[in-house]
Formats: structure tokens, C-alpha cells, sequence
């Protein structure tokens, strides 16, 4: 079995995570460049997955400083300025994590979501197949009803108030990860003057149910699986299963085109157990 390039990977995932000797992402520009560049990235480094992230791009490959000055934050303006913007894709999606997605990439997620066009039904199905809790419905209904919400009047207006902070925020993050809802601004509402207002998708961005119609679930897996091999280099497809959380079965046929085609090459690892799936010219 061929070997993978240690020199190659480390010098491509430096250029796709934007290490050094690459330049950093320096503006709200640079940052919108960089998201349409890999398709889709992480806004923070998520501890256990390999993915480029805006923090890592700006700040360097370290840890997310604590001290809320630290010249890496800088990030957390330009995520917030920009979400009414329509500029990328911005909700909790992958591994229900905060994900940014560029607008050419986002109809091929919603492609493999569980919304079929009406947002005034999709949900209650969903709710009926119990892939979706009480409250998940309550905050739904809520936006669907009222138009969209700071997080303190949706939790009101959603008849959660006396609920747990966990059970409400489970049900944002669940609505976020299957593109139900996601947050489209920043409110000074509440102690810390500083809440998300929440919209349902269809009504942010209109055209993305219709884009995303015409993208069958084969295309838009292969589509995903191949930026993802582009940004890392190499990985194990139990990395990819954990990433998307699709069924085993359709990562492994989605890996196994992508062999057939020659764009991806099974391979072992120089310093690590299992076999492995790299980029061709990555190979020795």
C-alpha cells in the first residue's frame, strides 16, 4: 500500500489551514476569501477534528485564548457584523459546532437535511418521527409564527422560560444542525447585552431550498467528501463519519467513488495505525 507524504501533507494543510509559512486571514475580506476558498470551515478549532477554522487562520495554531482581548477575537466581530450580511453561511451545523459554510456550498448541506419545501410542515414531520423534542417544535412554531426573535423574547414567546437553559439550547442547536433556523444578528437584549436573534431559514435565504432541490444526495455527499479531503490532505474515514455523522455505509460509498475516480488513493499513515485516504499527489 502506498505511503502518504509527510513533507506534502504538512505543506498543503499549512497553505488549507492557512499556517505558517502561508499568510493569516487579516480582514473581513481576507476571512470571506478564505470560507469560499475551502467551502466550509470551523469558526473555533474543535478539539478531536481536523478542519480549517477562522480562529486558526487569524490567530495561529493554538488553543482559544480565554482573555476576551487577545488579538485572535478580532474573529468573533467579524462573525457577528457579517450575519445579516448574507455573506457565508453561519449556524451550528457540523457536529452541531459553530460552522461557516460559503453560499455555493450551503445548498448542498440543505440538500442532505430533512426539509423537503415547507417549512410550515417539514418540521412537523419531523416532530412526528421524533427526530425533533418538544421544545425544538415550541422554538420553531415560535419563529414561524412571530418572525425572527432575540434568543431572551424567542425563549418567552416559545413558552420556555421556566425551562433548563440546556433543554432550550439543545433545541437551537438541533434546529441549527438540520437547517431549520440559524442566527441572522446580535441583540443587546438580556444581562449581558449580547443575544442572537434567530430566523427560519427559508426566510433568509429564500432561494436556498430551490438551489438545493436540484442537488441529488450522491452529488452533494461526494461534493462535501471531496472539500473536505482538499482541506485536510489525508484522513481515516472514520474521521469523515465523525465530521458529517452520515451512516457508515453511504461514507464509505462516497469514499469508494471518489477511489474509483482517482481522487482519492488508499494509503497507510508513516506514523499512525489504520488505513488511511489521501489526496493523489500527496503520495510518494
Amino acid at each position: 500500500m502506498p505511503s502518504i507524504n509527510l513533507k506534502k501533507l504538512n505543506t498543503h494543510r499549512a497553505r488549507t489551514f492557512r499556517l505558517p509559512p502561508s499568510p493569516r486571514v487579516a480582514s473581513p475580506k481576507a476571512a470571506l476569501d478564505f470560507v469560499k476558498e475551502r467551502g466550509f470551515i470551523y469558526f473555533w478549532p474543535i478539539k478531536g477534528i481536523d478542519l480549517p477554522s477562522l480562529w486558526t487562520a487569524v490567530a495561529g495554531n493554538r488553543v482559544v485564548a480565554d482573555k476576551h482581548d487577545d488579538p485572535g477575537h478580532i474573529t468573533w466581530g467579524w462573525k457577528d457584523n457579517a450575519l445579516d450580511k448574507k455573506t457565508w453561511y453561519y449556524a451550528k451545523i457540523l457536529r452541531k459546532k459553530a460552522t461557516m459554510i460559503s453560499l455555493d456550498i450551503a445548498p448542498y448541506f440543505y440538500a442532505l437535511s430533512e426539509n423537503y419545501g415547507s417549512p410550515e410542515e417539514d418540521y412537523l414531520l419531523a416532530y412526528d418521527e421524533g427526530r425533533l423534542t418538544q421544545a425544538a417544535k415550541q422554538v420553531y412554531e415560535a419563529l414561524l409564527n412571530e418572525g425572527a426573535l432575540n434568543t431572551i423574547d424567542l425563549r418567552r414567546a416559545a413558552k420556555l422560560a421556566n425551562a433548563k437553559e440546556s433543554e432550550f439550547n439543545k433545541a437551537l442547536e438541533v434546529l441549527q444542525s438540520d437547517f431549520k433556523i440559524l442566527p441572522i444578528g446580535v441583540s443587546e437584549a438580556g444581562a449581558w447585552k449580547y443575544s442572537f436573534i434567530y430566523e427560519i431559514v427559508p426566510r433568509h435565504y429564500p432561494d436556498l431550498p430551490e438551489r438545493a432541490r436540484k442537488i441529488g444526495e450522491r452529488e452533494a455527499r461526494t461534493k462535501l467528501i471531496e472539500l473536505y479531503f482538499e482541506s485536510v490532505g489525508a484522513a481515516q474515514e472514520s474521521d469523515a463519519n465523525k465530521l458529517f455523522g452520515w451512516k457508515k455505509e453511504l461514507t464509505a460509498r462516497t469514499i469508494r467513488s471518489l477511489i474509483e475516480k482517482q481522487k482519492l488513493v488508499e494509503s497507510e499513515h508513516p506514523k499512525q495505525k489504520g488505513k488511511w485516504l489521501a489526496l493523489p499527489k500527496l503520495i510518494n
